[in-house]
């Protein structure tokens, strides 16, 4: 359903993208991790035809973006970073806008709205603003405005971003709800989630993708020694990612830290 071919990008001197390729199948959820800077917003703007690659390509259902993004857009429902929202509109109003833009009309736009607000948990919701919504609830609005207009393809990124443990217990419940029914990539921070809703994982590092699997694949694409015992995801992730210290971080005292290794000034008494 999703095809990124030899993907670049570069922002004058610096390399967002270098030859990123992978696949995506039809019901698949998809994680895609790195850590920050790592390309995977740049990855997701370009898939959604928000921003032109340097070279290569993305194909959706087999139309290239760069060749027709309405075509493609109308398939794929996006929740950008930062989910940027009217705060000074009613729910329903800003969906029924947004309906609007998708050229859905009448009692397709009515019918539509009520299957977004009911599939993001919204009912009760229509008639507040929504710069009065906590932030939960903000970023199912976005869900919603994404849904709208059906779309066999959602592409979320950082959907729990700044949600508190239970808001991020909820969004894991729509996300495998959602995986039953759409192609889903979603990108994210919260290791357990992504365990807990991922058929697969892609790992990109300083532009490169360094792991594409299950997460048993990504565990044991992460292990050091063959004979050990597996490494938990977050452990694989540290050292495909080239992150050093992670071993120290396990059962280091506070006191054995110096404090320029904490960021501090070595004069501080």
């Amino acid at each position: 359903m999703i095809e990124v071919r030899n993907l670049v990008k570069h922002y004058g001197p610096v390399k967002a993208l270098q030859d990123v390729s992978f696949e995506v199948r039809p019901g698949e959820v998809v994680g895609l991790l790195g850590p920050n800077g790592a390309g995977k917003s740049t990855a997701m703007r370009i898939i959604t035809g928000f921003l032109a690659p340097t070279s290569g390509s993305v194909l959706v259902d087999g139309v290239e973006v760069i060749d027709d993004p309405i075509a493609c857009q109308s398939k794929i429902g996006y929740l950008p970073e930062g989910n940027p929202l009217y705060l000074d509109m009613r729910l329903r109003e800003a969906l029924r806008f947004v309906a609007s833009t998708r050229g859905l009309r009448g009692e397709e736009r009515g019918r539509a709205i009520g299957e977004a607000v009911k599939d993001a948990g919204l009912k009760g919701k229509e008639h507040q603003l929504i710069g009065s919504l906590s932030r939960g609830y903000r970023q199912r609005v976005g869900l919603a405005m994404a849904l709208l207009h059906r779309p066999p393809i959602l592409i979320l990124d950082e959907p729990s971003s700044g949600l508190d443990p239970n808001q991020q217990i909820e969004m894991r419940r729509f996300l495998r709800a959602l995986g039953h029914s759409r192609t889903v990539i979603f990108s994210s921070h919260i290791l357990p989630e992504v365990e807990a809703v991922c058929d697969r994982v892609l790992i990109i590092h300083q532009g490169k993708l360094v792991a594409d699997g299950s997460i048993e694949d990504v565990r044991r694409q992460g292990a050091k020694d063959p004979d050990a015992d597996l490494p938990t995801l977050e452990e694989a992730f540290a050292d495909l990612t080239g992150y050093t210290d992670f071993d120290s971080l396990h059962g280091a005292e506070v006191d054995e830290v110096a404090p320029a290794e904490m960021g501090g000034d070595q004069d501080v008494v």
